[in-house]
């Protein structure tokens, strides 16, 4: 198996087991982060539903700053996005992503504006 491959294997497993202990509910729905290299995506999602309910995403938008300040912008805006829909608890899936560094960072930035998790 090449480099590679098996790096991706690796980081599947990875996000498998950690949203196999996560679901999102109605009163409680998931907060699902992804990085890439330039850009970060965060959305709310209600599992049983199978539906987004709030996305906050840098895509397309021109920011200033390094990856960790648009982390947490990302975090600010998803927390007001969220209370605008009413939402208050969240359960957070960083993913196949260690609960270190943007992660971080946008977490607590998320819970500085208040969101629950």
């Amino acid at each position: 198996m090449d480099r590679l491959m098996h790096n991706k294997k690796s980081q599947i497993r990875r996000a498998r087991r950690v949203r196999a202990s996560l679901s999102g509910s109605a009163g409680r729905p998931r907060l699902s982060i992804h990085l890439s290299n330039l850009n970060i995506t965060a959305q709310i999602i209600d599992d049983a539903k199978d539906s987004t309910l709030v996305y906050v995403s840098t895509v397309g938008r021109k920011l200033d700053g390094n990856m960790t300040q648009k982390a947490a912008l990302v975090g600010e805006e998803i927390a007001t996005a969220a209370k605008a829909a009413k939402i208050k608890k969240v359960v957070f899936d960083r993913g196949s992503k260690r609960y270190h560094g943007r992660i971080k960072t946008l977490a607590d930035a998320a819970r500085a504006k208040g969101l629950e998790f």
